[in-house]
């Protein structure tokens, strides 16, 4: 009786040294997007529907995106955008972060109020692009 216990105890105790991870638990994967194309609303928007689709075909819950927007991408981020201010509110409620520079605000003399409520601010766009690959952030360029 001993003897078919021992095994029994020994696979139980290895087991609990590895434990496993299912598929369902991972962490989504994070990502960074930059948006600086120069007045091209047509590509920013192009940009948007890219990570809709994305997030459609693999799942929100396995992606983590932040867009940061700086120099002329900096308008694909305005409330008033016709081409990118709904996508924009229909990716952020899909769990997308969306970042603006203020140096690039401050140079096209833009203010916080002409951005919706989901855009956050950072004091500069290129730094925080790589601060975030950085932190484990894979690039992504629309």
């Amino acid at each position: 009786m001993k003897i078919t216990t021992l095994p029994l105890f020994l696979v139980l105790m290895i087991g609990s040294l590895f434990p496993t991870t299912s598929f369902a638990e991972q962490q989504p994967t994070p990502f960074v997007m930059q948006l600086t194309r120069s007045g091209d609303n047509y590509g920013h928007r192009r940009a948007f529907l890219q990570i809709d689709k994305v997030l459609s075909d693999l799942g929100e819950d396995k992606l983590d995106i932040t867009v940061v927007a700086y120099e002329d991408g900096i308008h694909a981020l305005l409330a008033k955008n016709k081409e990118t201010s709904q996508l924009l509110t229909k990716l952020a409620n899909r769990g997308v972060t969306f970042k603006a520079c203020r140096i690039s605000m401050r140079a096209w003399n833009l203010t916080e109020d002409e951005f919706p409520l989901e855009v956050e601010f950072v004091p500069a766009g290129a730094p925080e692009v790589i601060r975030l690959q950085m932190q484990g952030h894979k690039y992504w360029r629309p």
